[in-house]
């Protein structure tokens, strides 16, 4: 990617500010509520909250505890969607609730939540400002509260669910988080509501193509890379669009073999191989990689009023998003 240096300019600058906002007594819950945050992540969220601040003229500065508040309500989510799954890794090392235990783990998540809420409130920018801040934050945890249990309900059913209702579930559970750094870093611009609508929608066809390319490494990603078994969102039962595209596809034998894995927790390596050979075989990848584009594409086209490094950036962070492979 080329503008990776952008990043992690953008990412040192949050942690430092999220390792002076994440302290107090009990010294553990926060020990507990900081935990993911230094042991990884890439800070995409944070990055454009900064730079649709930049596209519109804003400076970084006045957007740092927006980005910072997102990155909060981002980690909030992680640490309670492995109490959810009964996650025991993530980035690495242990999840909270393993680390911790889960009364600390939910409070430690609460207090992200809170956190996020009281940063924004702090920040030096207009009343009408922050007010637009909260409400727009506080509307996509809505929906990612929303998305998470549709999430859970597809999983629950039989029925293999439309892709329709695959894109209403990530646009909500993955999306609404991208969406809304993209329009809280406008509102820091002080961006009239075109902009914030524009900066909006390219958030969110981002968010899209994002968990849709990452729904695709989950099935056919190389374990090497990914640190996941072959196949993991198959043999875990994730309805997942390129799972979904597979089942619909496949006839026959293959269909067999793709159901005999999926959500088949005592499948075998082998089965998953076979199984993830056959989804190969459909042209699975070239197809999912194609509606990534699609939405890729349409978030281009929300920025195609404006000019600059900024744009640039986020454009470069759009296109590293659909063609990453881990």
């Amino acid at each position: 990617m080329k503008k990776t240096n952008s990043i992690e300019k953008n990412a040192k600058i949050v942690n430092r500010y999220l390792n002076s906002k994440i302290k107090g007594d009990p010294k553990m819950l926060y020990d507990a509520a900081s935990h993911l945050i230094i042991h990884g992540g890439k800070r995409l969220r944070p990055h454009m909250v900064m730079k649709s601040c930049q596209i519109l003229g804003g400076s970084t500065t006045i957007a740092i505890p927006a980005a910072s508040a997102v990155e909060m309500i981002h980690n909030f989510t992680l640490v309670h969607d492995d109490i959810m799954d009964n996650d025991e890794m993530r980035h690495g090392v242990p999840t909270v609730h393993k680390k911790f235990g889960m009364p600390i783990a939910i409070l430690a998540g609460d207090v992200l939540f809170s956190k996020a809420y009281q940063i924004i409130s702090d920040a030096k920018l207009s009343n009408d400002a922050i007010v637009q801040l909260v409400s727009r934050l506080a509307k996509a945890c809505v929906d990612v509260c929303e998305g998470q249990l549709l999430d859970v309900k597809m999983a629950e059913e039989k029925r293999i669910p439309t892709q329709n209702e695959y894109i209403a579930m990530i646009g909500k559970k993955t999306a609404a988080l991208f969406d809304v750094s993209c329009s809280m870093g406008a509102i820091c611009a002080t961006g009239n509501q075109k902009d914030i609508s524009n900066l909006s929608n390219f958030g969110k066809n981002l968010g899209i193509a994002f968990q849709i390319t990452d729904d695709l490494i989950g099935v056919m990603g190389d374990s090497k890379i990914t640190k996941k078994p072959v196949g993991n969102d198959l043999r875990e039962g994730k309805k997942s669009l390129p799972i979904l595209m597979a089942i619909k596809l496949a006839k026959g034998e293959d269909r067999k073999m793709i159901l005999k894995a999926f959500g088949n927790p005592k499948a075998s390596k082998n089965e998953l191989e076979k199984a993830v050979d056959v989804i190969r075989s459909l042209g699975i990848e070239k197809e999912v990689r194609r509606q990534a584009l699609h939405y890729a594409e349409m978030a281009k086209k929300s920025l195609s009023n404006y000019s600059g490094t900024a744009k640039t950036e986020l454009i470069d962070l759009l296109d590293f998003v659909v063609k990453r492979s881990v």
